[in-house]
């Protein structure tokens, strides 16, 4: 089955889709995969942040695929190029490193972190990224699962989670980001299939974590001492009113 698919891949056509900015790339991945049927062979990072994304697949489904990853390019303001080379010759293939990545799909097996939440946070500049990559953590149950570097200082922060605490994780990096440097893009995917997953760095080690610092529930405040109220003794007036009430 594994052997048909990559015969399959050799023989259709190849789409790719550029932008300056990683979670902008990946945002764009995802509507391709979602869109048609092709597959992600992968991304290719020439620096300066620039980022393509390879798709491959018959000739009207990477039509398909490429439109829609360029309007998706287009609503981050991010298109570069686009093109689409319908049966790519042999030469090509083994000049550019785009075929070299078919063979991880044989035999690829789904990771700890398959079928979580994706949330990425790009900066400008190393410590901005280590410093917004602490601050998810602290702030929601997510997992640091890598980074990627583009050139020219864009770093991206990768984490893994349910969706809403991805979301939160990725609001608190921001603003920790633009504390320390300069926070330039974020991308959320909620249900990434598996040729995004397997397109994405992951950790060669794991290490579990606790939970985020959240206030403690069990904290009183310290009892204050009581005292009993005196006891209104009545006014002789009012005593003389209950006596004659006609007067």
């Amino acid at each position: 089955m594994e052997s048909r698919r990559l015969a399959d891949l050799k023989e259709t056509a190849l789409g790719l889709v550029s932008t300056q900015s990683f979670p902008a790339i990946v945002g764009t991945a995802d509507m391709m995969l979602k869109s048609a049927n092709v597959t992600l062979v992968g991304y290719e990072k020439i620096g300066s942040g620039y980022c393509t994304a390879v798709v491959r697949g018959n000739i009207s489904d990477v039509r398909l695929a490429v439109e829609a990853g360029a309007a998706t390019a287009k609503e981050f303001g991010q298109e570069l190029a686009i093109t689409i080379i319908p049966r790519p010759y042999p030469n090509l293939d083994v000049v550019l490193p785009i075929s070299t990545r078919l063979t991880r799909y044989a035999g690829a097996s789904s990771s700890r972190l398959s079928r979580l939440a994706i949330g990425l946070l790009e900066t400008k500049g190393f410590p901005a990224m280590v410093g917004a990559a602490d601050a998810m953590l602290k702030s929601a149950e997510v997992h640091l699962a890598g980074y990627e570097t583009t050139g020219a200082g864009y770093c991206t922060a990768i984490v893994r989670g349910a969706v809403a605490d991805v979301a939160v994780a990725i609001e608190a990096g921001m603003h920790e980001a633009d504390r320390i440097g300069e926070f330039h893009a974020l991308m959320i995917v909620p249900r990434p299939l598996e040729d995004l997953e397997e397109t994405l760095p992951i950790a060669s080690c794991w290490v579990e974590q606790p939970k985020p610092v959240r206030i403690p529930l069990n904290i009183k405040d310290p009892e204050k001492e009581t005292r009993a109220l005196p006891i209104l003794q009545e006014q002789p007036e009012a005593q003389e009113s209950e006596q004659n009430p006609d007067s």
